[in-house]
């Protein structure tokens, strides 16, 4: 691999100021497989005031013509790259190598997402005139106008970098803003590949993208969240930390894009084909359970429990993991030796809470290295309890029974979170009828699958506020001013 381990600020790929770097962990082998730098506060200004620049003096937030050409070659960069890319994003976070290709959304899915922005981006309405209006003894023409938000700061996660990476810079410059892309930790490759990239293959102006690592996120996070400079805070995380963005943000009342925990429920009705619409369950391992939007509560009828159990029985036993190098395994370990014990610590609560484990519930005795949960199912889960209330991102199942298709509907929407979930049933009218009552983002209905570059993904409740691509998306990152023509 020859992954890119500088910082990226005001058009150039620098060292710290500090000259630290921090190891980078393969969390599948437990191994260190290379540095990258530690940024400081001292970057992080840097990385600030060039984009404040890049936006305030440049004509980067005008000029269409520019932007859809460097949109255009970033994409060409990125192809250049792919392979190699797939491979590092595969080291860092983890995932086998086979869910880092077209079997997951690490990679190429989101490289080619960009098509979306590319057809947008010219086709965008930037002014409609809205006629005459009389008022006040007067005759205005009105023009709305949408212009750039102005300088974004983008704070991603670990789980899938490269395509949250992507989902929120390529439609921010597109949009006109400038950028400055915090990474997470852990996986800190797949935003300094950025800006190889950036640097290596596009004309994008100095200052207008900007890249951070760094092994400590809360100091210089807080830092870039917090400026006055920044306009706009577009984050994905936990709902813990969004919270703390949304009120530090709100000192100087910037926008916020938050997207940020789940707790989905995928309800099977009564007349639903289990033996086919079961095998959904084993998306809780794609990732190892990394992931906001994966189905972690499962909603069953009471009256068929024991046919659910036989099927998650045979289903799971079907889940290999273990080989990093794989095409055909979807499951991987947890990010990093914390969240391997987070995951741990939940499904002890699971026990002690009352729910009965079905299967899995330890590390696995075949793996000496990685940090590995086995995937595990509970049964008997009731939803006050912590396992089916609170987001695990772990390879975990919480199996809920109901009574009739109200409690079903009830218990999903009994959360605090509200961004995802899936309907089952042998009528597609009834299970449309059950989605439209979830308060939830996105519902799949009977094995369909939102994602896409033109589906906006979000969600309700606590699971955050505004739109991820689509047009959604794109119209997060822009601001809109009416102009009145006295006439």
């Amino acid at each position: 691999m020859n992954p890119e381990n500088h910082l990226f600020i005001d058009g150039e790929l620098v060292a710290a100021a500090s000259g630290k770097t921090y190891a980078n962990i393969n969390p599948a082998t437990e191994a260190v497989i290379g540095q990258v730098a530690d940024a400081g506060p001292e970057d992080m200004e840097r990385a600030i005031a060039a984009a404040r620049r890049a936006f305030d003096t440049t004509d980067w937030s005008t000029n269409h013509a520019l932007r859809l050409k460097c949109l255009q070659q970033l994409q060409r960069g990125l192809r250049a790259v792919e392979s190699e890319l797939k491979r590092q994003i595969a080291a860092e976070t983890g995932a086998p190598l086979g869910i880092c290709g077209a079997m997951g959304p690490h990679c190429e899915i989101p490289i080619g997402f960009i098509d979306y922005t590319l057809k947008t981006l010219p086709e965008f309405q930037w002014s409609r005139d809205i006629g005459i209006a009389e008022m006040m003894g007067g005759k205005s023409r009105r023009l709305v106008e949408k212009e750039a938000i102005g300088v974004v700061a983008c704070v991603t996660p670990w789980n899938v970098p490269l395509q949250i990476n992507l989902a929120k810079c390529v439609p921010a410059l597109a949009a006109g803003c400038s950028v400055v892309l915090k990474a997470a930790p852990d996986t800190p490759w797949s935003a300094t590949m950025l800006g190889r990239v950036i640097s290596q293959h596009t004309d994008i102006p100095p200052g207008v993208f900007n890249v951070i690592s760094a092994s400590d996120p809360a100091e210089v996070g807080d830092q870039l969240v917090a400026d006055p400079r920044i306009d706009m805070v577009s984050f994905t995380g936990s709902t813990a930390v969004g919270k703390h963005i949304m009120a530090r943000a709100a000192q100087t009342v910037k926008k916020v894009f938050l997207e940020l925990g789940g707790k989905s429920a995928n309800i099977m009705l009564d007349d639903a084909d289990l033996g086919a619409s079961l095998l959904s369950c084993l998306a809780v391992c794609f990732h190892a359970g990394q992931g906001c939007a994966l189905n972690t509560r499962l909603l069953i009828p009471r009256a068929r429990q024991a046919e659910v159990e036989a099927l998650l029985t045979t289903y799971f036993g079907f889940i290999a993991y273990g080989d990093p190098d794989s095409d055909s395994q979807i499951m991987g370990p947890q990010v990093n030796a914390r969240q391997r014990e987070r995951v741990l610590e939940y499904i002890e609560t699971g026990k002690q809470e009352g729910a009965r484990l079905l299967l899995g519930g330890s590390t696995p005795a075949h793996l000496d290295k990685g940090y590995y949960v086995e995937p595990t199912v509970f049964m008997d889960v009731t939803n006050d309890m912590t396992i089916a209330r609170e987001e695990i991102f772990g390879p975990v199942l919480a199996v809920i029974a109901y009574d009739d298709e109200e409690e079903a509907v009830r218990i999903a929407n009994d959360s605090d979170f509200g961004l995802s979930g899936s309907v089952w049933s042998a009528s597609e009218e009834r299970a449309l009828a059950v989605a439209r009552r979830i308060r939830a983002g996105t519902i799949n209905v009977n094995g369909g699958n939102f994602y896409a570059a033109d589906a906006p993904f979000g969600g309700y409740k606590q699971s955050g506020i505004g739109r991820e691509m689509g047009p959604e998306g794109f119209e997060e990152y822009l601001e809109t001013k009416t102009i009145a023509i006295a006439v």
